[in-house]
């Protein structure tokens, strides 16, 4: 305001009384009447006027192939200019309100955000007519390419909305998200609220067996502001970042779905809370064959690449490669904290004797002893003991390799002073990520 006092006042020569200047106010009149009236008709929700207007101008169904040399490369210019926008960190959040054919599909596909709206979002490279013909096989659409099926199975929706109107209002919460921790510290403007449901409630929530699960949702109703959650891709998270394991074994898809959502957190410039219950990654044939290993591998180094303040609590187990894609202590997170019921080692202490004891069994075969089975047994007994004993969370905590055991009643209050430290040098997220995240 200081540099604004110092410009020189100039005063206004006209007098707007005259007849010239109320004739322009008349001469308004009916152009403010008219857009005022324009204006409810474009904002009216859900009428069927509004509706039929909508549905007239068609779907996204590709390149008009007529035209097809006067828009072919031109347009193929759109899908660099997404991908070179989330280079840059202009992201982007595509609504599938119909079909989305050839290359129209690459609209959501290139986004960093895609809502679809049930029962008439269809995105496919090639709709049932050509699938037909290319290749015999007689597909509906909505199997082929909808809503449901790119929530459940491909992972391209990140929401689904019940109809055009819900997806814009879930357009505007990701909007809202964007950038909502600003890279330099500042004030907090309102107070949080509490959770609507009492902490005490953890205790009833949480077996201290760790073999037994509980719902990680439950917990975080009782950890978030107002117990309000946003959720990534519901069928297949936004002030800061949750990532907790629902189920204790990383799967392909959740291998996946986990590295995209560092990456978002990362272009927002969200700080990361990572909630162990995790006993490491799906094993066996059908896991390989679905390339466990690569989407393990993409999920760990999403983890280790990003540079937004990550924070974990071992609410659990924590074992092997999964205690490394939930930021476990080698991957450097601001802070750790452990329940009483958590556990970390290499390996569960059954599962890793059950190995021990098949590794015993098959190598005494191989040099053609007899395998004496009550030494294995006691053998692997010990081992499971000293396991068992090593991993739990007073011994990792003895060994400074976590930041304390919490009660799990002080968890919201403990997250929420690890959260105004780690904004007072400012959240950034890693210049890497400014890729599209579902990639």
């Amino acid at each position: 305001m200081a540099g604004l006092n110092a410009l020189p006042f100039v005063e206004s020569s006209l007098d707007l009384r005259g007849a010239q200047f109320e004739a322009n106010r008349a001469s308004w009149e009916p152009i403010i009447e008219e857009f005022e009236q324009a204006s409810k008709a474009v904002t009216a929700e859900a009428e069927p006027n509004s509706q039929l207007k909508h549905q007239s101008r068609g779907q996204l169904l590709g390149v008009f192939l007529p035209q097809q040399f006067k828009v072919f490369h031109a347009g193929g210019q759109i899908f660099r200019d997404l991908a070179r926008r989330s280079q840059l960190g202009q992201q982007s959040c595509a609504i599938v309100f119909g079909s989305s054919t050839a290359g129209g599909a690459y609209h959501p596909a290139l986004s960093d955000y895609s809502i679809f709206v049930r029962g008439q979002a269809q995105v496919f490279l090639g709709g049932p007519p050509l699938v037909k013909m290319a290749t015999g096989e007689v597909v509906e659409a909505e199997e082929l390419g909808g809503a449901e099926t790119h929530a459940k199975i491909t992972g391209l929706a990140d929401q689904i909305a019940n109809d055009e109107f819900d997806a814009i209002r879930k357009a505007r919460e990701w909007v809202a998200t964007l950038g909502c921790w600003p890279t330099a510290q500042v004030a907090v403007s309102e107070t949080p609220l509490p959770p609507r449901y009492p902490a005490e409630d953890l205790l009833a929530l949480v077996n201290p067996d760790v073999r037994k699960p509980f719902d990680m949702v439950e917990i975080l109703l009782r950890l978030v502001d107002d117990s309000r959650l946003s959720t990534f891709k519901p069928s297949y998270g936004h002030n800061v970042g949750i990532v907790a394991n629902r189920v204790p074994v990383i799967n392909v898809d959740e291998a996946s779905k986990g590295a995209q959502f560092v990456r978002l957190c990362n272009q927002s410039n969200l700080p990361i809370i990572f909630l162990h219950n995790v006993t490491g990654f799906m094993v066996g044939k059908k896991a390989e064959h679905a390339a466990i290993i690569k989407k393990g591998a993409q999920m760990v180094s999403a983890v280790s690449c990003s540079t937004v303040p990550h924070i974990s609590v071992i609410l659990g187990a924590s074992y092997g490669a999964g205690n490394y894609a939930m930021c476990g202590r080698a991957y450097k997170p601001r802070f750790l904290f452990t329940w009483p019921t958590g556990r970390c080692s290499v390996m569960g202490p059954d599962q890793l004797a059950g190995v021990m004891q098949t590794i015993e069994a098959n190598s005494a075969r191989s040099k053609g002893k007899e395998v004496d089975g009550a030494a294995v047994e006691s053998r692997v007994q010990k081992l499971r003991d000293s396991v068992q004993s090593d991993s739990e969370s007073y011994r990792t905590s003895a060994a400074l390799l976590d930041d304390g055991v919490i009660d799990p009643r002080d968890t919201r209050h403990v997250l929420g002073m690890c959260l105004e430290v780690v904004k007072i040098p400012g959240v950034k997220g890693a210049d890497g990520h400014r890729v599209l995240a579902r990639m």
